[in-house]
């Protein structure tokens, strides 16, 4: 998996275990490394379920995606695709999605 991000800052975060731990404290950062590995792995084999909780947003955010850090804050990213790749139904094939791009770590509720 491909993995880009928003903002040069964001990268710059994300990329160096010592940054993460300072932006988000330890608990966070160790959540956030291994949500980090099980993305670069791939997409689709992560749970919908509890602890990673996988899932698309509604609405006007259709089309994003998060997965769970530590209660309330989630690891916002997009599919890096153009055009996305779409089953029969209509919904993203995540099988396929090869690139996504982090958006943010953030509570968005």
């Amino acid at each position: 998996m491909d993995i880009t991000f928003k903002t040069r800052k964001l990268a710059k975060i994300f990329n160096s275990e010592k940054a993460l731990y300072n932006r988000y404290g330890a608990d966070k950062a160790k959540i956030i490394m291994r949500r980090m590995m099980l993305l670069k792995a791939a997409l689709a084999d992560i749970s919908h379920l509890p602890p990673e909780r996988r899932h698309e947003l509604r609405g006007a955010a259709k089309g994003i995606f998060a997965v769970d850090i530590k209660h309330p804050y989630r690891l916002v990213f997009t599919p890096n695709h153009a055009p996305l790749p779409l089953k029969d139904d209509g919904g993203i094939d995540l099988n396929r999605i090869t690139a996504i791009t982090i958006l943010a770590m953030e509570d968005y509720h």
